[in-house]
């Protein structure tokens, strides 16, 4: 595992391995126990797109295992502004040990993996949110105490976080249900790509436009917002596609009754959630939060060692 771009791109057994370290890592920084892994390692962290949590975790991240994390947004570097990304990539290899990268173009993350011989870590794109989805699995294994055969219910936008959910729960042996508006379907490659996976697994991968048919004896039901970055402009045109995809109190009565609820933040409560849900006793969002920093820690551990 030169990279970490993709769920879909690991195996089951790398995504345990990973988990694993990330409980370890949890376990060794509650103790006080220190791990220096990457002492005088250096990540170079690319931002293009904003971010509170994914910046805190992965410089806090970088700084407790020992290395140097460098911060990078568009305005420090020539990436978009004339410079190709082989020449940066090329460049950046001799200067650093890995690259973590939040952007908007996922083709941009693959072309640094494809001309970068350092490590490559998607932060973010359009396209997939592997780090978010790797906390998720890691807060799902704590609360309930395993993943097998467990299923997970995302109800919202097919985007990002639609498409690294149904990866990541097809590697984890769970079931994933998937309800989206007509128009704000998932993107078919990234659907058939789950497809084989949950064929390999054996597990069960529903895609439909109905909520309470996806949400129905769910052990974890998730949402994001319906606004993203970017797509401000199209604020009342969503809000008026996505009613009836909102992850309210009735809505939850049709999961489990232990179900979790997750949110990959930041939320707009009274729009994708209500705030009895997501400020609820069922609610572990803020577990998932802190865990993107153990999470990370693992993929840094693991590509950059």
């Amino acid at each position: 595992m030169k990279d970490f771009i993709s769920l879909h791109d690991i195996t089951s057994e790398q995504l345990t391995d990973l988990l694993k370290l990330a409980i370890k890592l949890k376990s060794e920084l509650k103790q006080g126990i220190p791990h220096p892994i990457l002492k005088g390692k250096t990540l170079g962290m690319i931002f293009t797109k904003s971010s509170t949590r994914t910046r805190i975790s992965f410089e806090v991240g970088m700084t407790q295992l020992g290395g140097y994390p460098l911060f990078l947004s568009s305005n420090d570097i020539q990436l978009g502004r004339g410079e190709t990304i082989y020449d940066t990539a090329k460049v950046m290899e001799r200067y650093l040990d890995g690259i973590m990268i939040r952007t908007y173009a996922h083709s941009d993350v693959l072309d640094l993996a494809k001309y970068a011989n350092i490590p490559i870590i998607n932060a973010l794109t359009d396209l997939l949110h592997p780090c978010q989805v790797l906390a998720d699995l890691l807060t799902a294994y704590e609360h309930k105490g395993r993943l097998e055969n467990l299923k997970m219910a995302y109800i919202g936008d097919g985007n990002n976080m639609a498409h690294s959910i149904m990866y990541g729960t097809a590697k984890a042996g769970m079931n994933c249900a998937i309800a989206t508006p007509e128009n704000y379907r998932c993107n078919d490659e990234v659907v058939q790509n789950a497809k084989d996976d949950f064929k390999k697994s054996g597990k069960s991968l529903v895609i439909t436009t109905d909520p309470i048919e996806a949400i129905k004896d769910a052990d974890i039901v998730y949402t994001d917002t319906w606004v993203s970055m970017g797509m401000e402009s199209e604020k009342q045109e969503r809000i008026k596609s996505f009613d009836g995809y909102q992850v309210n109190g009735a809505l939850m009565k049709h999961a489990k009754p232990d179900a979790i609820f997750m949110h990959c933040l930041p939320a707009y409560r009274g729009f994708e959630v209500t705030e009895d849900v997501i400020d609820g006793p069922q609610s572990v969002i803020f577990d998932e939060a802190e865990n993107r920093l153990h999470a990370q820690k693992a993929v840094m551990a693991t590509l950059m060692k």
